[in-house]
């Protein structure tokens, strides 16, 4: 039983280390704003999919996992309960597409600060991050150069 339950502890960790983030980013907010949009990158090294299933950050009351659809001639934002990512693969939220959405925010987002996130996965568990703050709508990372 003893030993179950140490490569049940062994496979957990294992399986955290093999998920990362990268430019983690959001948009600064203006003046009075209560919401905010997140972006990042989730890269997946292991061999096992994992899912994105909730983030939580000191800066807001509750940050939602969020997706764009088309409606007719409509783009509206949704609510979804997760995010897969693929093994070996990535996934990416990113303007106009899946991203976390700041809910309730404590203060404004203002442009160079970092706002810390963490990430629930449903196996690797929880993730945090530093997210950079952006340009006030800003549609690119910073520090993104365009081509």
């Amino acid at each position: 039983m003893k030993r179950l339950w140490l490569a049940a502890c062994f496979a957990a960790s294992a399986a955290q280390a093999q998920v990362t983030v990268e430019k983690p980013w959001v948009r600064a907010t203006a003046p009075g704003a209560k919401v905010g949009g997140g972006y990042v990158l989730i890269r997946n090294a292991g061999t096992a999919a994992d899912r994105l299933v909730g983030a939580s950050s000191p800066a807001a009351a509750r940050v939602e996992l969020h997706t764009h659809i088309r409606e007719g001639e409509v783009m509206k934002m949704r609510e979804v309960r997760a995010f897969d990512v693929p093994a070996r693969g990535s996934f990416e939220l990113k303007p106009g597409g899946a991203h976390l959405m700041f809910m309730e925010l404590k203060r404004p987002f203002k442009e160079g600060e970092r706002v810390p996130v963490t990430l629930k996965f449903e196996s690797a568990g929880e993730l945090g991050a530093e997210f950079h703050v952006g340009r006030l709508g800003g549609a690119m990372a910073p520090g993104a150069h365009r081509r």
